[in-house]
């Protein structure tokens, strides 16, 4: 109550001195007015710079500004400012992401990217957010697309695609240091060095870690997952003529935890159900761009990534990936611009199996390789474009996939731009769903299937095996979208975007003849398998609105709505939110409402409130949260902050684990503070 009440005053403050004359803060983001935002340059939806409203996309941008006054610590908690975009935090280190519904634990139909490079895992279809880090300073902006971008950046990329950039090295010059403190963010610091090697060759290298608490069972027991983490990276810009070279590389190393949910297991652990992990990792990217004029350039990229995790009893997973990336973008004629490409990745992984998770054959060595195309025709200059292409890819697991996307851009005025986009997008298999073999005994259970009688006074116990499927195919997407920019003023603006999405051959699962086990005690055995029974449609709408009522003071609020009707061949509901449980498994409705203020060059206060819808198939209510940050600059080099987190509960539900049989856990409120120095 106390803080509800502190959080009141500091918004009824805010109204009263917004009428009050206040020094300019000298912030480059917010001395920009709405209009000139919305010219920064985007890369991610064509893979060239475009103008934000230039793009006949969903996008949106959140840049280095937004981050900072957020008071985020980490990637998936910046990633809550944007539309469209569920984040539900299972646990300390672990978060459920998505775009446009579907959203789980490992969301498989999500593309994300750190500076191009694809942290999408093809062994389970996902994302590893807790691998997923860097300096929060070091990023320039993350670029958000909503909807298909399978054209430009391949398979999965069917709901959406994520993009967080870094900044070029020679925008990291000199000394940064951050450190604090606090409840929930119990300890963190970061360093980071940028330098000249000559007058061509900026780098920087950095250093972070942080010790994060632990979550709350809903019993009131701690989830035991508190977080561990240390990280440290590089990067080298090369600047000659016409050439740009980089190279950058990242190594982690993270301890972690989880407490299991025994009533969901079958198997023979520890009563508390408590276990530690480590997971460790790094990568190199080596990127070159040449321009041969303002709409001709090449760009040549490789990496490789290599992680391991180990999280007992769950298993051991050890992957490597190597990918070559190539793309040619030149003009035609006097009215086409067309960029092509090439794209290969080895995909190298090994699973040690144990009695809850196995993979057979346990190691496996995967090749994708595609190409694609895209023309972007000016038809009216200035006013009517139109893009049309395609993306041909070779998979080991589905063979052939064919993507194609046409998009329309018409921007009568200066002021509003409608667009159009009707697009095919797949979702490739996992080896889970392939070569997978996972006890999912309890979720059977639920179905009804929990109390068997003896035979011949023999007891019998149950078992049910999820088994993958060799023949399980791609799943479809046929998208259509539709979307408006108006901007009011140089001060306001206004982003709809709506969709109709009808998926085909999504993931369902089947039960196949039930069958003894030979031995003593005897076993019922209930085989589970993937298919591609299910079906979906979704629609929904989306906005955000941008305004600065003063130079000093600037509000962002957003709105989404998704709605999902799933249709299966069979009988079974199950839990899980990738199939059948897909339309109850995310929030209807999520709103934000950002408001940035600068009483002077050296005090800012930023407020963050939030609503979520509730999510039924875990029980979770509505709920609405406000995060606030008061930052103070006492001199030119330093920076003091204090920054409080989910203030308006002191726990609350936000999602459950899907995959992972892990007891539900409540997000606690946090309040941290630290300093930083520039120098």
């Amino acid at each position: 109550m106390i803080l509800k009440s502190v959080t009141l005053l500091i918004l009824l403050s805010i109204t009263s001195l917004a009428t009050a004359r206040n020094e300019l803060t000298s912030n480059h983001f917010l001395d920009l007015s709405i209009e000139e935002l919305m010219k920064v340059k985007v890369t991610t939806f064509s893979r060239t710079p475009q103008k934000l409203t230039e793009v006949a996309s969903a996008i949106f941008v959140i840049t280095q500004d937004d981050i900072r006054r957020s008071g985020a610590t980490s990637i998936p908690e910046a990633l809550r400012m944007a539309p469209g975009v569920q984040v539900g935090r299972i646990g300390t280190d672990k978060w459920a992401i998505s775009i446009r519904g579907f959203n789980g634990l490992y969301d498989n139909k999500l593309q994300v990217l750190m500076d191009g490079r694809s942290v999408y895992s093809p062994a389970f279809s996902g994302v590893l957010w807790e691998h997923q880090d860097t300096m929060m300073e070091d990023i320039e902006r993350i670029e958000v697309i909503r909807g298909p971008a399978a054209t430009s950046w391949g398979s999965n990329a069917v709901n959406g695609v994520i993009n967080i950039i870094t900044k070029k090295a020679v925008d990291t010059q000199g000394t940064l240091i951050t450190a604090g403190g606090g409840s929930f963010e119990q300890g963190f610091m970061s360093a980071r060095y940028g330098g000249m090697i000559n007058e061509e060759t900026p780098f920087r290298v950095y250093a972070k870690g942080f010790t994060r608490g632990q979550t709350q069972s809903l019993s009131g027991a701690n989830a035991n997952d508190q977080w561990h983490s240390a990280r440290g990276g590089f990067r080298f810009d090369h600047h000659r003529g016409r050439d740009q070279f980089t190279l950058q590389g990242d190594y982690f190393s993270n301890f972690h935890g989880s407490t299991l949910d025994n009533s969901a297991l079958s198997l023979s652990i520890n009563p508390a159900g408590e276990m530690r992990g480590h997971d460790q990792g790094g990568n190199v990217r080596f990127r070159w761009d040449r321009s041969f004029s303002d709409q001709s350039s090449l760009m040549l990229q490789m990496y490789y990534d290599r992680h391991q995790s180990h999280l007992p009893p769950i298993g051991k997973l050890n992957a490597d990936s190597f990918d070559v990336d190539m793309q040619y973008r030149f003009p035609v004629l006097k009215r086409h611009n067309v960029t092509w490409g090439a794209h290969y990745r080895l995909y190298h992984n090994k699973f040690i199996n144990n009695n809850l998770v196995s993979f057979s054959p346990q190691e496996r060595i995967n090749h994708l390789a595609g190409t694609f195309i895209r023309d972007d025709i000016t038809l009216i200059p200035e006013r009517l474009l139109f893009s049309i292409g395609s993306r041909f890819e070779h998979n080991d697991f589905t063979g052939m996939e064919i993507q194609p996307n046409g998009r329309l851009m018409w921007t009568p005025n200066e002021s509003n731009s409608v667009w159009l986009a009707i697009s095919r997008a797949v979702r490739t298999p996992s080896r889970g769903e392939i070569d997978g073999t996972i006890n999912v005994t309890n979720q059977l259970q639920q179905l009804g299937f929990a109390s068997l009688p003896s035979f011949g006074g023999i007891p019998i116990s149950y078992e049910a095996i999820l088994n993958g499927n060799k023949r399980f195919n791609s799943e479809k997407l046929i998208a259509y979208e539709l979307g408006y920019r108006h901007q009011f003023s140089p001060q306001a603006s206004i982003d709809i975007a709506g969709f109709v999405n009808d998926y085909s051959q999504l993931r369902d699962i089947g039960l196949s003849a039930l069958s003894l086990s030979p031995g003593i005690p005897i076993k019922l055995l209930q085989p589970v398998i993937f298919n591609n029974s299910g079906s979906a449609l979704t629609y929904g709408l989306e906005t955000s609105i941008d305004w600065k009522p003063r130079d000093n003071w600037r509000l962002q609020g957003n709105y989404s709505f998704i709605h999902i009707d799933f249709n299966a061949s069979n009988a079974i509901q199950n839990n899980d939110p990738n199939t059948s449980g897909a339309g109850k498994a995310n929030p209807q409705h999520q709103v934000s409402v950002r408001s940035n203020y600068d009483f002077s060059e050296k005090l800012q206060l930023n407020l963050w409130l939030r609503y979520t819808s509730a999510i039924p198939i875990y029980n979770i209510p509505g709920y609405v949260m406000m995060d606030a940050k008061l930052t103070y600059r006492p001199i030119k080099n330093t920076e003091l902050f204090v920054a409080g987190q989910n203030l308006f509960s002191q726990y609350h539900k936000e999602f459950a684990s899907d995959f992972l049989p892990l007891v539900q856990t409540q997000i606690p409120r946090g309040i941290y503070a630290g300093v930083q120095w520039r120098f």
